[in-house]
């Protein structure tokens, strides 16, 4: 059986995030970013699951405060709407901070964990281990088939299109050893996909 993905005391959390979370595939980004977390989290002992994971789901519940027609503006490899990024961040700490309040356990570091989601897109340095990895799982999601998948969907962009962003705007900022190895294996994985026929067809000649 496979084990479950969110933990018993981050189930409360979720449901009280998903509302928030059905605009630009945030709900299953947001899954796929906490299993992510939870992997460089294994590599990283000092690291704090009661920190991380309960900022992972709700690191981009702002962005529902924005106007859905702008929010492909707002990223992408040429963005015109970057003050969107800050704004969804000042909305999620707001929404953040309501539902940790109502849906948290009660010793927990609530404002350890809102100070992780202002400012998770736009300070590119992490303040500590928790934001590291936080942001790692974010940015990695970029490099996942899934996201490859999400994101390919919003652009008309191809495969080599879509790598060279990622290798561009992603790989430079992860700030950890392991996150760093995540995402490279990752976009490796997609390179080497790419060239199967090649290979599998028996034409290459030495």
């Amino acid at each position: 059986m496979t084990d479950a993905l969110l933990r018993p005391q981050d189930i409360p959390l979720w449901q009280a995030a998903r509302p928030y979370l059905d605009v630009r595939n945030n709900d299953e980004h947001t899954l796929v970013a906490y299993g992510l977390a939870k992997s460089l989290m294994a590599l990283t002992p000092e690291a704090e699951a009661d920190i991380v994971l309960p900022a992972i789901l709700l690191h981009d519940v702002g962005w529902k405060k924005i106007d859905p027609d702008l929010l492909l503006l707002a990223i992408g490899k040429n963005p015109t709407r970057k003050d969107l990024v800050r704004d969804h961040e000042v909305y999620g700490v707001q929404i953040a901070r309501d539902i940790l309040t109502a849906h948290g356990a009660r010793d927990m570091d609530i404002p350890a964990i809102l100070a992780i989601i202002d400012g998770h897109d736009t300070v590119k340095d992490a303040h500590s281990i928790n934001d590291a990895i936080v942001k790692d799982a974010d940015k990695g999601w970029r490099a996942t088939a899934h996201g490859m998948r999400i994101i390919r969907s919003w652009y008309d962009w191809t495969v080599s299109e879509y790598i060279d962003a990622i290798e561009k705007v992603s790989l430079p900022f992860m700030l950890t050893d392991a996150g760093r190895a995540m995402a490279q294996g990752f976009v490796a994985s997609i390179k080497a996909e790419q060239q199967l026929d090649t290979y599998m067809t028996g034409g290459l000649h030495a």
